[in-house]
């Protein structure tokens, strides 16, 4: 700005450039998150371990994922990276994963009282089946993905599927194509 000596001081243009500086901070921030963003996208398409067109439509368990080491889950909070959601439904590394061979008693939207403790057994237990050891995620038919964007799978462990461990326990039912009521 130029300022003269006996020149009124202008605030409308000091307030104009404190805006530009500020729009100039938004765009760089915006810009910096689309670049996050995009950058994780592009590692999680490099994670892909296998191409959904190749799977084959009989039902044999196709093996994608075997977990090299264990990773710790626990229950999901506000991040979810690696956690359980329920007791037929968990995140690994970012991806949000369903078992497609079970369905279990559902925690958020109970119908009644019965529901939710079994539901809540379930997930508790589902936490500490995965983190028993190193397991394997299984495609089944030729279905990669369900309505809501989660990957079905069938978790494996010693060629032992941990949705029928869930069942034999009483905490999971075999999934038949459609949900059945726990009330």
């Amino acid at each position: 700005m130029n300022e003269t000596p006996g020149e009124p001081f202008d605030f409308r243009m000091a307030l104009k450039a404190q805006k530009r500086r500020k729009l100039r901070k938004e765009i760089a921030l915006g810009l910096g998150a689309f670049a996050i963003v995009f950058a994780g996208g592009m590692l999680a398409l490099t994670w892909q371990v296998h191409d959904a067109s190749l799977a084959n439509d009989d039902q044999q368990p196709q093996a994608l994922f075997q977990q090299a080491s264990s990773p710790q889950f626990d229950i999901c909070g506000s991040i979810r990276r690696t956690c359980v959601v329920d007791g037929d439904t968990f995140w690994l590394d970012g991806v949000k994963i369903r078992i497609a061979d079970i369905d279990t008693p559902e925690i958020s939207q109970p119908r009644c009282d019965y529901e939710y403790q079994l539901g809540m057994r379930a997930t508790h237990r589902l936490v500490e089946l995965l983190n028993g050891g190193p397991f394997e995620l299984r495609t089944i038919g030729s279905r990669d993905e369900d309505q809501y964007g989660r990957k079905l799978r069938v978790v494996t462990r010693g060629g032992r599927s941990l949705g029928d461990q869930l069942v034999s326990e009483g905490l999971a039912r075999t999934w038949t194509g459609r949900r059945e009521p726990w009330c």
